[in-house]
């Protein structure tokens, strides 16, 4: 049974065809490089125009003369090496106390299956429903005046972390990958004397690996972007985090300065993703199959 195409094969197999093919997806690819390429190429050479050049209009495609010391400028003027350590720290608590955790009952929720273990999956999805402006209050609340010890994390990482654990798409998507995962290899590493955690540590990981790198990018960016949260629990200036900084900071920066700043913020994300990719393409289609 062939295969049916956009062009057929016969068309192809003739010259006038093929020249035709690959004229038009060859200008779609080109227009597409440009559409998502422009954007970037218009914020890194912004930062090297001089302030009346980046002010002019109508705007100049190319600086005419180029000052590449607005990145020297934001790197000092706004203090970016201690707010940007302060994201990767921020943003690394909560990926590791996310992974731990939503991996953990993901991975009971799928395969030890416990007491009322569907109802308590419902209410977990529940929480996908309510929009995230609604949980602010609640949970500022929570963090200022913690139920029970009366301890107050603001100004404090665990103000990021603790609330970065309850992520439902996150623990649904690990538990869906679980559910693919054969349980015949698992009654066999029981049979041969694993225990639960044994069998999570040494079998399940490993082989959800593209899944936990999906979830670790997930956890990563939402934590690198989030801006209100960080705004409202963090009122020392110098305990913020990059995009609140950013925002800050930038009442009396110029602003070819301002945009430097921005883009050495987002270097560090498209790093990640240039490294990481090949995982975050199998992690999106490691669920679609199941075996």
């Amino acid at each position: 049974m062939s295969t049916r195409t956009l062009v057929s094969p016969a068309t192809l197999a003739r010259p006038r065809g093929r020249a035709v093919y690959w004229t038009v997806f060859t200008g779609v690819v080109v227009l597409f490089a440009l559409a998502f390429l422009f954007p970037v190429y218009w914020m890194v050479s912004g930062a090297m125009k001089s302030p009346d050049e980046i002010a002019r209009t109508p705007p100049t495609l190319v600086p005419h003369d180029w000052h590449p010391g607005g990145y020297t400028d934001a790197w000092d003027l706004m203090q970016l090496p201690e707010h940007l350590w302060n994201t990767v720290v921020q943003a690394a608590g909560a990926w590791l106390f996310q992974l731990v955790l939503c991996t953990a009952a993901a991975y009971a929720l799928s395969k030890l299956r416990p007491a009322f273990g569907k109802v308590l999956l419902g209410g977990i999805l529940a929480t996908l429903m309510v929009p995230a402006q609604a949980l602010v209050v609640p949970k500022y609340l929570t963090v200022a005046d913690l139920p029970l010890i009366h301890v107050s994390l603001l100004n404090d990482p665990l103000a990021i972390w603790l609330p970065a654990v309850a992520n439902a798409f996150n623990l649904y998507l690990l538990k869906r990958f679980f559910d693919q995962i054969p349980r015949d290899v698992l009654e066999a590493a029981e049979i041969d004397g694993a225990g639960t955690l044994r069998v999570l540590w040494s079998i399940v990981l490993p082989m959800s690996r593209p899944v936990l790198g999906v979830v670790s990018i997930f956890a990563l960016v939402a934590v690198w972007q989030d801006f209100l949260w960080p705004l409202m629990v963090f009122s020392d200036t110098d305990r913020q985090p990059i995009s609140v900084a950013l925002v800050q900071l930038s009442q009396n920066i110029q602003l070819t300065v301002l945009i430097a700043a921005m883009v050495i913020a987002s270097i560090p994300m498209v790093v990640m993703f240039l490294v990481f990719q090949r995982h975050i393409i199998a992690g999106i289609s490691a669920g679609s199959t199941k075996g």
